[in-house]
């Protein structure tokens, strides 16, 4: 079981959890944005001193990440969010009993304000899933493959998956990114199907299904990680390991 305890200091732009854990093999320094801070994770047996002194020899590497972080954006009524790259405006509807929907470039969201971020979010999944199998079931089948079930998540170190028995996973953010880019994340995942790699092979499927997939993973590549930006969570983590 891992220990934690929090530690500050006068000179660090943040906390510091401190993260003791069996299974950790080396000392890393994680920015987390949710809360501006930081996690050090050790090896069980590293003494105090030397995870001081990894903290000060990067500390610059901190105060520059933390510094660069970029401001939240909640889901709030009057908020702009994008939708498949475009931008839509969140509105509170709390007198109507249609749960969420989209009018006229506005999501219209209906409840008390308390439920209101979870609302959004719970229509953004639903929405994501939902563009993601309409996307993914005619690939499929140009593809003659045949995956058995479509997971949405929120990971913070890939877009999606696919497992050797079917089973697809993506984050529900790429429905904030443009169409295509979610097309190719699924193009992508699918191609699994047909080669669990990323060999020449692997990347001909995915051409076959998206002749321009480059232009998407280079948009992904570039502005993937604003995306975190929205909602209940925050930026994806970044990492520093010794």
């Amino acid at each position: 079981m891992a220990m934690t305890s929090l530690l500050t200091h006068p000179h660090w732009p943040a906390p510091i959890q401190v993260r003791r854990s069996a299974r950790a093999r080396r000392m890393s320094l994680k920015v987390d944005p949710a809360n501006h801070g930081a996690t050090l994770t050790l090896p069980e047996r590293v003494p105090n001193h030397v995870a001081m002194a990894f903290i000060a020899d990067h500390l610059g590497w901190l105060q520059a990440r933390i510094a660069a972080l970029p401001t939240p954006i909640p889901f709030a009524p009057g908020t702009e969010i994008p939708l498949l790259g475009l931008p839509h405006r969140l509105q509170s509807a709390p007198g109507a009993r249609r749960g969420v929907w989209i009018e006229d470039g506005i999501i219209q969201v209906s409840g008390p304000a308390e439920f209101f971020a979870r609302r959004t979010e719970d229509f953004l999944k639903a929405e994501a899933k939902r563009r993601i199998l309409s996307c993914a079931e005619p690939m499929a089948a140009r593809l003659g493959a045949a995956f058995k079930t479509v997971r949405i998540g929120d990971p913070k170190s890939r877009w999606g998956s696919c497992n050797s028995r079917g089973t697809m996973a993506f984050s529900w953010r790429l429905v904030l990114a443009p169409e295509r880019v979610l097309t190719y994340v699924v193009t992508h995942e699918l191609s699994h199907l047909k080669e669990m790699n990323h060999s020449p092979r692997f990347w001909a499927w995915v051409r076959s299904l998206n002749p321009d997939y480059e232009t998407s993973r280079r948009w992904l590549k570039a502005n993937g990680g604003s995306l975190y930006r929205y909602g209940l969570s925050s930026v994806a983590p970044q990492t520093l390991g010794e």
